[in-house]
């Protein structure tokens, strides 16, 4: 199945219905006690369930034919919050599985849609691993958190949709964890706007992946472990990301900390680790823009109850 422009824009028609258009802040770099650029925020943790994710969990539920024993998926939170909350709007049997590391706030919205949620591993993969076993025993649809062409096509309308509220970016900053986000989004921008992607030091899948020349497994830690760690990144977002991504840079947990805090004090807006990750790479140096770039960045989540840090 090809991922492009034509194939975002059908799978944008058919899941608008039952997707929100999140908002962008517009702002600049002086907001933050940076350069005086402009900045774009896309503001995805205002999506149904929390997340991004909602774009390719309702793409995959309408447009593959789904069994009596419904779906599953395997998840940090996310993926398994998106696909819980579609299955609940389309009266759909979801079973989800997620690791211990996952965030009690994800999980909670996991039980709250209706879903069936089995806990345990230490880790995405052993998530999947167990999902695997139960669609073996089952029959239900895998509805995969990236490496699956539809999943990829409903990401890739954030882009879409960015590119009517935001037309003339340079630059756009996306994070990085299985690689869906950035692989429908590198898809749609095809270098205009630049992508660039942003990893934890302590998962960095992707920049692993660039290095060797294909997937390959890396470290799968850190603060954004519940949405940043799958291990490795998919195979089908790998080839866009040689063509498309501009470059990816790593950034700490202290600096995903940080940028929590500073979109909380500046706009009070409650981003999880990996929702922030993006916007850490400018706090933290990782990315600088040049003079005049119109740089975007992509809050992706909020699915925390991690506000301690709001004072």
């Amino acid at each position: 199945m090809r991922i492009d422009r034509t194939r975002i824009e059908q799978t944008d028609s058919l899941i608008r219905p039952y997707i929100r258009l999140t908002p962008v802040a517009e702002l600049t770099g002086a907001d933050f006690g940076l350069p005086a650029f402009p900045l774009t925020l896309k503001l995805e943790l205002f999506q149904h369930a929390g997340s991004f994710k909602t774009r390719g969990a309702f793409a995959n539920l309408l447009t593959r034919a789904i069994p009596e024993a419904g779906v599953v998926a395997a998840s940090g939170g996310n993926h398994g919050a998106a696909v819980a909350y579609a299955a609940m709007r389309l009266g759909v049997k979801a079973r989800i599985f997620v690791p211990t590391v996952s965030s009690p706030a994800k999980v909670q919205r996991i039980r709250g849609y209706g879903a069936e949620l089995v806990v345990g591993g230490e880790r995405y993969a052993d998530a999947l691993a167990a999902s695997l076993a139960w669609i073996a025993q089952s029959g239900a649809l895998p509805v995969h958190a990236f490496d699956q062409a539809e999943t990829l096509l409903g990401q890739g309308t954030l882009a879409l949709e960015m590119s009517g509220q935001s037309p003339r970016l340079d630059t756009l900053l996306v994070s990085v964890g299985g690689g869906g986000l950035i692989g429908g989004i590198a898809a749609w921008c095809a270098g205009t706007p630049r992508v660039i992607g942003v990893e934890p030091e302590a998962a960095p899948t992707l920049t692993k992946a660039l290095e060797a020349g294909k997937p390959v497994d890396a470290e799968a830690g850190g603060l954004a472990a519940d949405s940043l760690a799958p291990r490795r990144v998919g195979e089908l977002m790998f080839p866009i990301a040689q063509a498309h991504i501009a470059r990816v840079v790593l950034v700490s947990d202290a600096a995903i900390r940080q940028a929590q805090e500073a979109l909380w004090d500046a706009l009070r807006v409650v981003a999880e680790p990996g929702g922030a990750a993006a916007f850490s790479a400018l706090l933290s140096g990782a990315y600088v823009p040049g003079r005049g770039e119109r740089v975007g960045v992509v809050v992706s989540g909020g699915n925390t109850t991690a506000v301690d840090f709001a004072r």
